[in-house]
């Protein structure tokens, strides 16, 4: 009889270790992922935009005002002044238009304004007391956060009301003071104390007479930054920021018919509006460079020449013998600096009003043990906010950093973890984040193209009769359209395209607001549901990691 040898057996497969060879080795398995939509990474202030359009887009408002609010206490405001960089970057803009996230965010800011929507009541006190210096944007976002987080903050401001620049600086025809109150008077509801028309001129003994365990420095940019101009009793010249602050104050100064600002940022773009709407009829700016080298956001610059405003590129001013101007013409030199030409130009002028830009007044904080400042007189502090002296923390326009608004509201959230973390002797908040979404990585199959809805504007020939808002708002509709426009990058929605494109039922559906999960016994890792993926919230990752 033959002996049979193994070779000629069929061996059994082994179903305890390894695959089995009878069917597709899966050699990556799909995995449901949160990725960070471009405009959460682009947003100063650390707002989940994403996560307020969703609930802003299924008509849940107060839902969405509450997640706004959960980073952001002052969206009415936002909504009107911020310069949206989230926009900027939204991948929608790749194919359409980008979604109008500030007009959003004012919808939602005005209709909590609207129904008395407060915030939720702080939770039980810990016990700690917090100083905050400057009652301005940051100074008001570290306050809020603070607060939320279970500390007794006070607010002390040089200032006869609450606000910073956002009072003092921005014109009412963008920010109206109802509501600039109103956002304000939320956070003191949750027991904020603000004190005005207090100036700090020695923090030391303000924190240790006040029993403070740690502050919060946040002094906006009111000084303003002055050049010599030659000038004749005839001329007058005005800092810009003491002229906005005392339009905004209720003054109505005389410039005369013919006003001309120096300078090239927002603050000069504001002066010269104001100045139209104090009865200028020829309103004109004078920069040292070019338009693409303004520090202005252009949007300001367009707005200006709507109203009437003429922008000199490339002059600079040499002699004010009013009402007579003098300027030179400056060009480019090879290293993109403007310089001197020898040619001048003479333009006519009642007022000038410099508009060179801001320094902050940190002259209190000069005593502080540990304390450094930069070259141009900002405050050097850490990853964490705070400066060389234990306990102190500085944010908005008193650090190196892009001047705005949101700027200075993310600081003051930031800065409050931070304290909050300081003060409980807890690791600082963690920072990581994950990847940010590109356009390439989308597959746009789900949506189709959606026009932008604009925001109602006062025609330019109608704005400079008075102060009145320029800019409009969403109506309800309009702003459920455009949430309805986000396209969700990285973030699952519940489309259910990957359910309807799993070729092996391996798909469970969770239910609504619970997503899915993968049945990975039946999954063969063909990537289906991440190929059809409208927005990326599957990624394929290499079986056993």
């Amino acid at each position: 009889m033959a002996v049979q040898s193994r070779r000629d057996v069929a061996q059994l497969p082994d179903l305890l270790h390894g695959h089995s060879r009878a069917g597709p080795v899966r050699e990556r398995r799909p995995v449901y992922v949160d990725l960070l939509p471009p405009c959460n990474a682009g947003c100063p202030a650390g707002e989940n935009i994403q996560a307020w359009l969703a609930h802003a887009q299924a008509g849940q408002h107060e839902q969405a005002w509450r997640a706004l609010v959960a980073d952001n206490p002052m969206p009415a405001i936002h909504g009107r002044v911020c310069y949206h960089p989230c926009e900027s970057v939204c991948n929608r803009a790749s194919l359409d238009s980008a979604v109008s996230i500030h007009g959003v965010e004012r919808f939602l800011g005005d209709l909590a304004l609207e129904q008395g929507w407060l915030f939720d009541p702080a939770p039980v006190r810990s016990g700690r007391r917090v100083l905050v210096v400057g009652a301005g944007p940051s100074g008001l976002s570290a306050a809020y956060h603070l607060a939320r987080l279970g500390h007794e903050v006070e607010i002390r401001d040089a200032g006869e009301q609450p606000g910073g620049m956002m009072r003092y600086g921005i014109p009412s025809y963008r920010l109206p003071r109802d509501i600039l109150d109103e956002e304000l008077a939320r956070i003191a509801e949750l027991g904020v104390r603000i004190v005005c028309g207090h100036r700090v001129q020695d923090l030391g003994a303000e924190q240790h007479e006040g029993g403070f365990d740690a502050v919060f420095v946040a002094v906006g940019a009111h000084l303003s930054k002055r050049v010599d101009i030659p000038a004749t009793d005839a001329g007058r010249i005005v800092d810009a920021v003491s002229f906005l602050r005392g339009v905004a104050s209720g003054e109505r100064p005389v410039i005369g018919r013919r006003v001309a600002v120096y300078g090239g940022g927002n603050t000069a773009m504001d002066a010269a509006r104001v100045a139209r709407r104090l009865g200028a009829h020829d309103a004109l700016i004078v920069y040292r460079r070019t338009r693409s080298q303004m520090p202005a956001h252009p949007e300001e610059a367009e707005e200006a020449e709507r109203e009437g405003v003429r922008i000199n590129w490339l002059r600079t001013i040499t002699a004010f013998d009013g009402p007579q101007l003098t300027v030179e013409v400056m060009e480019l030199g090879e290293d993109g600096f403007p310089r001197p030409t020898g040619r001048f130009e003479t333009l006519a002028a009642d007022t000038v009003i410099l508009a060179l830009g801001q320094e902050t007044d940190t002259a209190f904080l000069r005593q502080m043990p540990g304390v450094q400042f930069e070259r141009d007189g900002t405050v050097q502090v850490s990853p964490l906010m705070m400066t060389g002296s234990p306990g102190v923390f500085a944010g908005g326009d008193m650090v190196p950093a892009e001047r705005t608004v949101t700027v200075g509201v993310g600081h003051g959230k930031k800065a409050a973890r931070n304290i909050d973390a300081w003060l409980r002797d807890t690791p600082p908040v963690n920072t990581a984040k994950h990847r940010v979404v590109t356009f390439s990585d989308l597959n746009l199959w789900y949506f189709g193209a959606a026009a932008r809805r604009q925001q109602p504007q006062a025609a330019p020939q109608e704005r400079t009769a008075d102060f009145g808002e320029v800019l409009g708002g969403l109506a309800e509709p309009e702003a459920t359209y455009e949430a309805r426009r986000c396209l969700s990058c990285g973030n699952c929605f519940e489309c259910d395209g990957c359910l309807g494109a799993c070729p092996e039922d391996a798909v469970i559906k969770l239910g609504a607001g619970h997503r899915y999960e993968f049945d990975y016994d039946r999954c063969t890792g063909c990537a289906t549901c991440y190929e059809q993926c409208p927005v990326h919230s599957i990624e394929m990752v290499p079986e056993g990691e």
